[in-house]
């Protein structure tokens, strides 16, 4: 019943959509939309080799993008970038300025997409779950009645024997975390999931979302991964340090001014080190994902891998090149390399239940800020909490004027610290390893946030010192807790929830919104954190359609469905389950009509909001592997001064020399204002090939012992991918859902004219590219992949579609890094590529949906009523809102734009004028999500916009 309800209200929608009084929407357009709504919905497929794909048919291409949508279908790329309004000013109807009516082509357009990108996260939810550490086989099978996607608790989530918290939770009985070991995040991770101790933390096993048999292809044992690469792959085949210096490498118009990215004498001016620039992306965009990564994963333990060390390649061509052939580096570790145990499908064959090597996340996985605050015990020794107030963190003021520099720098280490001899004189920090200028500004920046919320807390109880600070402790949950109450080590503990809040929404809705510049991803974004699809009730309702359709023949729809309509039409995943109503008990939208009986004393309260879909949550080795984003990082930071002429570039710095130690020197020296100025002023670097920074192909690293002493990153990106049993490009994206590749040309932009400089460009790497992987005779009888099916539904063959006997490139072997490098074809805005975005929409939602402290316990109990205002209003001052609207939307002052101004008020001038902070600062945005490289005005003398 409802969903014919929902189908009739929809329809008349759509049809009115479709009869467009726009003299420029076409009559075939009108008839496409017309016979894309007499086909209804797609099904959410029952089958993996059934999956979207992202493709549509070209009724709903002309519907939503009219010929242009129609005539890309045929490439591999997802089709809802060429839909009407999915990218800048001309890509919106000839004669509108904006989206406008949700009825028009524009807003079919957005809402196509967005419908898209749902349809996508659906299944990947459905079929990329892959747990390694032994829940998969009642993930495929279910267990005691119960379907794998429902079970809730595994027995390879409990406590060990040996933790110390082992009787606390239950000991050999059911286990349940209780008492202070929910009231906020673990220092080792555990408990943020009641019912599942051992989840997310440090130690835990990185997970899959690729088929465990499509892993470690060159080791496998799989018939379909020897089909797929035969004898032509190894850890070091082909050459790591040959793809580094080949496909990797900046090509420099004056090498003598570079110097392998260590400029010139003096950080004069004069240096330039080449690189291929985003427009709408800056510095400090780039070292923020290298700071969350700190946060989130690490293969290593104290800075160390495998007592064991390895040759990384350069024989033959790659020699020719500028490598070296005496580079070692040692080898990761391995959690579980003995052959991996089987289950019994229900068909009655015997697929694995973990991939053929394991591998553990030595970090916690959780978004909780442990770069910062720790995430076990001897990372916590390296925090260092201020004597005269132990709910702050030490910070000494600095060296330079300006009032950001009195709220203080970073401690330095000193002797008894518990660090490696590479990390003395570094800035204090749990997560000290790989630690760089921009590591250590936001280390900083967020070290500074923490003191102003304790400096608000305390100020809000020296003025009401009676009154609740919304604070309840688990052990007697109905006892008010008034301000003079709290203590300093409860209220540290605040700090860290309220801090790692912060970022993971600064993340959200402001990072991934630049990052993916463009409108669908600004909607979804925002509403995949904070709620609802504002003004979208097509979307809305379609999805409730989708969900009902596919999910309501179960025996409980609304359990069955609801989270999938959450994800993107409920309330938004921040929150969720926060509330709980008598007659609507869980995942509600706020109603203040209702009364909340949401209760801290009921285990199922604290923790019913989060849903891990069936598999225990942790990053899995595919996530680590697309964060390999160096070539965002320029060679040379250009220097400026807050207190002068910010249009004037001072010096031009080395990023080599502002790495461990030399990181604290400069930030003490410049402070941060100049640093931040600097960083959000420049532009970072495109992620494509032959854009890798010099200085990270030639990185001296003390502990290696090699007669070099150095490494190349870019060539060791390579390695632990493979080390990791990623598998490559081809399969890679047909496992995530995505069309695969036939060959090398199909990662030339079609988009482009056949004359063009950037089409030659792209040939020439796809030449390089040939030459490389190779080519070989295909064999048709040879079956490669059981994740995709051929459009006409015959296995996939070796041959690609060529006939039987056909040369072909190797596409297969190409190493997943070296191919979304090479996507030259992305949505507008999209500084990283579709394959990697792909990984994102499922690991992005998931390690909120996962985590207590963002959905059900995102309450004033463990936040404080300070807390959740704070993170609600980005601040204690409430909402603030941008003069001007960008992009058609009014825009609230930015998470990250309001801890700047908290933290480094010297800048309050410069970020006057700036919407996102991770949009260079003097930029002109232009209309609708242009990408142009104009200065805003006060900015026209800034050397950066005299060059292209």
């Amino acid at each position: 019943m409802k969903r014919a309800f929902t189908w009739l209200l929809l329809t008349p929608m759509l049809l009115a959509g479709c009869i467009s009084t726009t003299p420029q929407a076409s009559l075939d357009d009108t008839r496409s939309c017309t016979a894309m709504v007499a086909g209804g919905f797609r099904k959410v497929a029952d089958e993996r080799g059934e999956r979207f794909n992202g493709k549509v048919g070209e009724d709903v291409a002309r519907c939503r993008g009219s010929d242009k949508a129609a005539a890309f279908r045929h490439t591999p790329y997802v089709d809802w970038a060429n839909y009407w309004a999915t990218g800048d000013q001309a890509t919106l109807l000839p004669g509108t300025s904006g989206v406008g009516s949700h009825l028009g082509p524009n807003g079919r357009g957005v809402d196509g997409a967005l419908l898209d990108l749902e349809y996508q996260r659906m299944e990947l939810i459905k079929f990329n779950l892959f747990d390694n550490s032994g829940s998969f086989a009642d993930y495929a099978l279910g267990r005691q009645g119960v379907a794998g996607a429902a079970v809730k608790t595994w027995p390879s989530m409990r406590l060990a024997a040996d933790s110390p918290f082992y009787a606390a939770v239950g000991g050999d009985g059911t286990q349940l975390c209780q008492g202070e070991l929910i009231r906020w995040r673990q220092l080792s991770g555990i408990c943020n999931d009641l019912r599942n101790p051992k989840m997310g933390s440090a130690g835990a096993l990185f997970a899959r979302n690729v088929q465990f048999e499509a892993t470690y292809p060159d080791i496998s044992d799989d018939a379909l991964a020897r089909n797929r690469h035969g004898d032509r792959i190894a850890l070091l085949q082909p050459d790591p340090q040959l793809i580094s210096r080949k496909l990797f490498t900046r090509t420099q118009s004056d090498p003598a001014k570079c110097r392998d990215g260590q400029g010139l004498p003096g950080n004069s001016v004069d240096a330039n080190c080449d690189y291929q620039k985003a427009p709408f992306f800056n510095v400090l965009a780039a070292f923020w994902i290298q700071f969350m990564t700190h946060d989130w994963f690490s293969h290593m333990e104290e800075g160390r891998n495998e007592p064991q060390w390895m040759a990384v390649g350069c024989t033959g061509d790659a020699a020719k090149l500028g490598c070296r052939p005496d580079d070692r580096i040692d080898r990761s570790f391995v959690a579980e390399g003995n052959a991996p145990p089987r289950y019994t499908a229900a068909d009655g064959t015997k697929p694995l239940a973990r991939a053929f090597r394991t591998h553990a996340n030595n970090n916690t996985a959780w978004w909780d800020a442990s770069q910062i605050y720790g995430y076990n015990a001897v990372s916590r020794q390296r925090v260092k909490r201020d004597p005269a107030d132990p709910a702050r963190l030490l910070m000494p003021a600095g060296a330079r004027a300006g009032a950001g520099e009195a709220l203080g720098q970073l401690p330095v280490f000193s002797a008894g610290d518990p660090i490696l001899p590479q990390w003395a004189g570094q800035g204090a920090a749990a997560f000290p390893d790989n630690w760089s200028i921009g590591v250590g500004f936001y280390q900083t920046v967020f070290s500074r946030e923490h003191n102003a919320f304790v400096a608000e807390f305390r100020r809000r109880a020296a003025a009401t010192p009676d009154a609740d600070s919304g604070l309840r402790d688990p052990a007697n949950p109905t006892a008010v807790i008034r301000y003079r109450d709290v203590s300093a080590d409860v209220l540290f503990e605040v700090g860290r929830l309220v801090v790692a809040a912060e970022i993971a929404k600064i993340h959200t809705i402001e990072w991934t919104t630049q990052l993916l510049y463009d409108e669908p991803l600004y909607l979804g974004m925002n509403a995949n954190w904070g709620g609802l699809f504002e003004g979208h009730p097509f979307v809305e309702n379609a999805l409730e359609a989708i969900v009902v359709q596919n999910y309501g023949k179960s025996t409980d729809a609304k359990k069955a469905g609801q989270w999938y309509s959450a994800l993107a039409s409920g309330p938004g995943i921040f929150g969720l389950g926060a509330r709980v109503y008598k007659d609507d008990s869980f995942f509600a939208r706020h109603d203040a009509k209702k009364d909340d009986v949401w209760s801290l004393a009921n285990p199922d309260h604290v923790n019913g909001g989060v849903n891990h879909f069936g598999s225990p949550f942790n990053f899995p080795e595919e996530f680590v592997s697309v964060y390999r984003l160096h070539a965002l990082v320029p060679d040379l930071i250009e220097l400026r001064h807050w207190d002068s002429d910010p249009n004037r570039i001072a010096a031009k710095v080395p990023v080599i020399e502002t790495f461990r130690g030399k990181a604290t020197g400069a930030l003490n020296e410049q402070g941060a204002a100049d640093w931040a100025l600097s960083m959000g002023r420049q532009r970072l670097g495109l992620l494509t090939l032959g854009n890798t920074p010099a200085f990270l192909q030639n990185l001296a690293i003390p502990r290696l012992q090699s007669s070099t002493g150095k490494i190349d990153v870019a060539a060791l990106d390579i390695i632990r991918d493979r080390e990791h049993g990623v598998p490559r490009f081809n399969e890679f994206r047909r496992q995530y859902g995505l069309r695969q590749l036939a060959s090398f040309d199909d990662f030339i932009d079609a988009r482009l004219p056949a004359d063009s400089p950037e089409r030659a460009r792209q040939q020439k790497v796809i030449n390089d590219l040939r030459s490389i992987y190779g080519q070989h005779k295909c064999d048709a009888k040879k079956v490669i992949t059981a994740a995709q099916k051929n459009l006409d539904g015959s296995p996939i063959n070796d041959c690609l579609g060529k006939p039987d006997g056909s040369l072909v490139d190797n596409i297969e072997d190409v190493d997943t890094v070296v191919g979304w490098l090479s996507e030259f074809t992305r949505p507008h805005g999209y500084a990283i590529s579709e394959t990697q975005f792909q990984v994102f929409i499922l690991n992005a939602s998931r390690r909120l949906f996962s985590d207590r402290f963002f959905t059900s316990s995102f309450r004033p109990e463990f936040y404080g009523n300070l807390g959740i205002e704070w993170l609600m209003n980005n601040g204690p001052s409430g909402k603030q809102f941008e003069a001007k609207q960008s992009n058609g939307h009014r825009i609230e002052v930015s998470p990250f734009k309001r801890v700047l101004l908290r933290t480094v008020p010297e800048l309050s001038g410069e970020l006057a004028h700036v919407t996102n902070a991770f949009d260079p600062w003097a930029r002109d945005r232009g209309e609708y999500y242009g990408l142009g490289w104009q200065p805003r005005k006060g900015a026209e003398s800034d050397p950066a916009f005299l060059k292209p």
